[in-house]
């Protein structure tokens, strides 16, 4: 369970940084910035989600972590 864990401190801000380079301000309705921005924040941490598993399967099925 440790392993996973450092591995979502290190992926969630990975996830918010590389949602910062898209331009998603032409989706939303004006004045809806609360709501923009937490779909940011849920996009951002399902993203950490899938990458932080297929890591921590991948580390597994190769034998790397025990």
């Amino acid at each position: 369970m440790t392993t996973k864990l450092i591995l979502y401190i290190i992926t969630v801000p990975l996830s918010i940084w590389a949602l910062d380079s898209i331009n998603i301000n032409g989706l939303f309705k004006i004045n809806r910035i609360f709501q923009a921005r937490l779909l940011y924040f849920m996009v951002s941490f399902g993203l950490a989600y899938l990458f932080t598993n297929f890591l921590y399967d991948f580390a597994n099925n190769c034998q790397i972590i025990k």
